[in-house]
């Protein structure tokens, strides 16, 4: 991507646009090839993750080595320069998780304990430690069956729930509702406009935990002008926190990122992730550094090295390569999967979503199949097919029953959908007969445990 360095705030959004054109016209021109009629005799091992790492990555990695400098420095400094701009950020802070990311974004913007954030039931761990941390209450919220986002009509139900006194009655019900932490599930984005009016009209600030959502983008149903498109991260709330672990769109082995629109906001988040220090090391060390700096606050230790910003810069330069050969995977087994009607698979995004694909989730239909879930992983796995669940709800860990009173009448729709949910492996280096792999497997196990004839 050589454009980076020569249009750098306008590349990505306009390789996404340009992406998405070529993508719906070409689809059905360059499928894979793929049999999947029958299970290869060979045993095959297809994992759920393999990382995409390639020689100029690895020159970096090592050049970065032989330089000097380890930790926070100058390759940050331009992993941060250089992601902002790809996804139309005034600001962006490295950090070395998105949890990292999503503990300071609520930090920065005055969160208290006994306040209450809303975040939703169908998430990973860190969206809700992140809100404890400070000694604030999540108070959680149900997802659409479909997309498994957070359902803001239920977000509206628990903010009467609570302050009418029908939530756990461990969460006060005179509380401070002070933010929401949407989520992005798999990579498709959530109605921004949406997420924001609520916001407004209920006085919340926003953290978007975008841990699978780069690159992505939205624009409003039924727009058809190339200028509406908006990038994960280009103002979509008052701080994106983005991953970069190892299985995600774009690694640095372990890794995150904070970008907003407000500067202050960003200088407390990169104080707060070097010990509240008004100077990191490589503000100190170097011939014009300073080398006096002052406590600014109780700060933590989590800053990005240069040795994993490295790594990030090289993967950046490519990353809608990867995500094109995320989609082409997507839509393969979108194609060689629809006629399974044991399953749920999911849609094209459609024209107003640029989706990362970070995750291919696919549901078992109600009652088609005389074996459940579990059972049918277990089956994937035997036949050498990776696989992973996305995610047991909140309010099914122990923690939160038993800390919170959180019981599944309380979250319906997430309880009954996640015994459903399947994801199947997705990288950019799959390979053809991987993808044929996991197709074959998966009508295999459909077939031998159908029940009964499903109309789609």
């Amino acid at each position: 991507m050589p454009e980076l360095a020569e249009q750098p705030g306008r590349l990505l959004r306009r390789q996404l646009v340009d992406s998405r054109a070529s993508s719906i016209a070409g689809r059905h021109l360059g499928s894979l090839s793929t049999d999947p009629t029958a299970i290869d005799s060979v045993a095959m091992k297809v994992p759920f993750f393999r990382p995409e790492l390639n020689d100029d990555e690895v020159a970096e990695v090592v050049s970065t080595l032989r330089s000097g400098w380890l930790t926070t420095g100058p390759r940050v400094r331009r992993f941060e320069a250089e992601f902002a701009r790809a996804v139309g950020a005034e600001y962006a802070v490295a950090m070395n998780s998105c949890t990292a990311a999503l503990h300071l974004a609520t930090l920065a913007l005055g969160l208290r304990a006994g306040q209450v954030v809303l975040i939703p039931t169908m998430t990973f761990a860190a969206t809700a430690e992140v809100i404890r941390y400070a000694g604030a209450i999540p108070v959680l919220v149900d997802c659409d069956a479909e997309r498994l986002h957070m359902d803001l009509r239920d977000a509206e139900r628990k903010i009467e729930n609570l302050r009418t006194g029908h939530l756990p009655p461990s969460i006060d019900r005179d509380a401070e509702i002070t933010g929401m932490v949407p989520v992005h599930v798999g990579g498709v984005m959530m109605d921004i406009a949406s997420n924001r009016e609520f916001a407004a009209r209920h006085g919340l600030w926003q953290v978007e935990d975008a841990a699978h959502s780069f690159p992505s983008a939205w624009r409003p149903e039924g727009s058809e002008d190339d200028g509406d498109w908006q990038r994960c991260g280009e103002s979509t709330a008052d701080v994106s926190c983005f991953s970069f672990y190892a299985n995600k769109t774009l690694t640095t082995g372990e890794g995150g990122m904070a970008t907003t629109g407000d500067e202050a906001l960003a200088a407390q988040m990169r104080s707060l992730s070097l010990h509240g220090l008004s100077n990191d090391a490589w503000g100190r060390y170097t011939s014009k550094g300073a080398w006096d700096y002052r406590i600014l606050a109780p700060g933590y230790k989590y800053n990005l090295t240069d040795i994993a910003a490295a790594l990030g810069l090289q993967q950046l330069a490519r990353a809608e390569e990867m995500r094109l050969a995320r989609e082409r995977i997507a839509l393969e087994f979108i194609r060689q999967l629809r006629h399974v009607d044991e399953l749920e698979i999911p849609t094209d995004p459609g024209p107003d979503r640029i989706h990362s694909w970070h995750l291919f989730q696919v549901k078992l239909r109600p009652g088609a199949l005389s074996i459940d879930r579990d059972a049918l992983l277990e089956e994937l796995r035997e036949l050498g097919v990776g696989f992973s669940v996305h995610w047991r709800p909140l309010h099914l860990h122990p923690y939160w029953a038993d800390q919170f009173g959180w019981r599944p009448e309380h979250l319906p729709t997430a309880t009954e959908v996640w015994r459903r949910t399947v994801s199947l492996p997705i990288f950019p280096a799959m390979t053809d007969a991987e993808v044929a792999h996991v197709v074959a497997s998966v009508e295999d196990v459909c077939r031998r445990h159908r029940t009964r004839s499903v109309s789609a």
